[in-house]
């Protein structure tokens, strides 16, 4: 069961567009006072804002708007294109604000509206023939959301909604959709006991006892995996002077976002990122072409003020820590190290079972540094190594970073969802800022380039991804909670019980013995609902062979084999880091 991307289907654009137009007409009809301003299509589905005056929507709302779309559609008015000359799209829309705007940003020249019926629409299009292929919708929720997205301006409000072709696929995502809700990482989190957020710091999600097992196991795994590719690791401080972020040029074009305080009397910032703390190690020593490539690794915390409406659980936060890593290198060193790095996010990223595509960002059209040979030698070099890592991707022009290009790693969850979380970019700013040199083979002074990269982007982020890849049933060597043994007798089995627990601890395993008064049933179905992988139950046959009863989280069979058999399994497939249950 996956969630489909519409943006990756042409079809599913076009469609979801001519419904978020046909959304409005109805809109319109039941409040004629409503005005629009923008309707895009987006990765699931669509939306439109609109200023409904003093009205207020509600969830009833939304199915008065359903009705009267579905009278829309069965009406099967055609849509029709119209070109227009700019002077009379503004006569078309005039008194309408929002669309005034809009056509004010357009340039001299041909202007497309769409009808259906008694509608018009400002919209570059395209749209489908009629409104009768917009029958089978779906409107999903409501919010606020600001004209522009700035604060400063009037709150609109926004419905969203998806459109599919036929009745089957519609309900297909509404499942998959119900699934998604089933594993929202905010509600197991809270049911697991991962993580918590408090009124006293919002945005700044806290690690309980079990969130840090598994935090802990995320964060040893990075540092195993990173030292055998000859990482060396720093830890720089969370809060730095002002002089600092200047010489980076984050206090002309990030201060907004930043933290600041005075410390005697000189301001100073917490890092929202982790690159000058790097470039000031890399200064702390003199350097040849011989200590390159040099790969520095950190692991650090990091606050950036977002939007208190923006925040949503450990996807979107004020703090949070970037697996951080920044590998200085000679031009000529680029392509072997952007494979070594792709190598090395393809190994970690299969360990959890996610696939993902690449996307290589290229030179912007004007603003960016450097010279032309350079960019074109280090866009080259990033494309040959995904070629020799055997990596497809796609390139996505215009779109690197000022100071250099870059390749964006978008994974793919269980549930079909994309998230953007590893970056490898080439930055050819901040070591000159720095003034980062190193003595080249003829005993010349040279500017290094800079790779920053993550895998995991931020281990906050991450550990909610994978809550909702794994719905909870997390493979038994990330668990925080591997085995649960229960007694069917809480006196008569006990020490066979604790027999089994001791066995299974001194293997270094995660292990709770259940010896409550209450019910086998009833501690087997908690174990169940806490996601434990396995539950081990142990009575008079189990007693007596010197065997143990296995049941896996999610399942209602079960299997009786020998502990000592038990015990080997266990350990090795959290050995091997197996990704399911075996």
């Amino acid at each position: 069961m996956e969630l489909i991307n519409v943006l990756e289907h042409e079809d599913l654009v076009k469609l979801n567009h001519s419904c978020a137009h046909m959304m409005a007409q109805a809109v319109k009809r039941l409040y004629p006072q409503a005005k629009f301003w923008v309707g895009p299509v987006i990765q699931n589905g669509f939306y439109y804002d609109m200023d409904l005056g003093d009205v207020k929507l509600s969830d009833e709302d939304l199915e008065k708007i359903s009705k009267e779309m579905k009278k829309i559609a069965k009406d099967g008015k055609r849509i029709v294109r119209r070109e227009v000359s700019k002077k009379e799209a503004e006569d078309m829309f005039k008194d309408d604000l929002y669309k005034e705007d809009l056509i004010s940003h357009l340039e001299d020249g041909t202007i497309t509206v769409y009808s259906q019926g008694e509608f018009t629409d400002l919209c570059r299009g395209p749209h489908v023939d009629s409104v009768k292929e917009c029958k089978n919708f779906k409107l999903l929720k409501h919010s606020g959301a600001y004209w522009k997205g700035d604060a400063n301006n009037k709150q609109l409000q926004r419905v969203y909604g998806i459109c599919f072709p036929t009745k089957e696929e519609l309900e297909a995502h509404l499942e998959a959709l119900e699934e998604a809700k089933k594993r929202d990482h905010k509600k197991l989190g809270k049911e697991m006991g991962l993580f918590m957020v408090s009124e006293y710091a919002p945005g700044m999600p806290i690690f309980l006892p079990n969130g840090m097992i598994l935090r802990n196991i995320l964060e040893q795994f990075w540092y195993q995996e990173h030292t055998k590719e000859g990482y060396q690791f720093i830890k720089t401080p969370i809060i730095m002077s002002r002089e600092l972020w200047e010489t980076s040029g984050h206090w002309d074009h990030y201060k907004e976002n930043m933290y600041t305080t005075m410390v005697d009397d000189r301001e100073f910032a917490i890092k929202p990122m982790n690159c000058p703390g790097a470039l000031l190690v890399y200064n702390n020593d003199l350097h040849s072409y011989k200590d390159l490539p040099l790969r520095v690794g950190e692991l650090g915390q990091v606050h950036r003020h977002e939007a208190s409406g923006a925040l949503n659980g450990l996807f979107r936060v004020r703090t949070f820590t970037q697996d951080d890593a920044h590998i200085f290198v000679m031009p000529e060193q680029i392509e072997d190290e952007v494979k070594n790095v792709l190598m090395l996010i393809d190994r970690l990223y299969g360990v959890f079972g996610l696939s993902y595509d690449i996307e290589l960002s290229t030179r912007p059209e004007s603003g960016y540094i450097g010279s032309l040979e350079i960019w074109e030698q280090s866009e080259k070099a990033l494309a040959n190594a995904c070629h020799h890592a055997g990596k497809d991707f796609k390139v996505n022009p215009g779109d690197g970073a000022f100071y250099g290009p870059k390749l964006d790693i978008h994974i793919k969850d269980s549930l079909g969802r994309v998230w953007q979380c590893g970056t490898i970019q080439l930055d050819m700013n901040l070591p000159s800022r720095f003034e980062c040199t190193y003595v080249d083979h003829e005993g010349k002074k040279q500017t290094p380039i800079m790779l920053h990269r993550v895998v995991y982007g931020s281990i906050e982020r991450f550990i909610g991804i994978l809550i909702e890849h794994f719905a909870g049933h997390f493979p038994l060597w990330l668990s925080p909670e591997q085995i649960v043994v229960i007694p069917v007798h809480q006196e008569k089995h006990l020490e066979y019980a604790k027999k089994v627990t001791e066995a299974l601890k001194s293997k270094g395993l995660r292990v709770e013995l259940d010896a409550r008064n209450e019910k086998l049933g009833y501690r087997v179905r908690e174990a169940q609902m806490k996601k434990v992988p396995y539950q081990i139950v142990v009575g008079d046959g189990e007693q007596e062979n010197e065997t143990v009863t296995i049941r896996k989280s999610g399942s209602k069979e079960s299997n009786t084999i020998l502990l000592s058999e038990a015990v080997q399994r266990f350990v090795e497939e959290v050995e091997n880091k197996c990704l399911f249950n075996q």
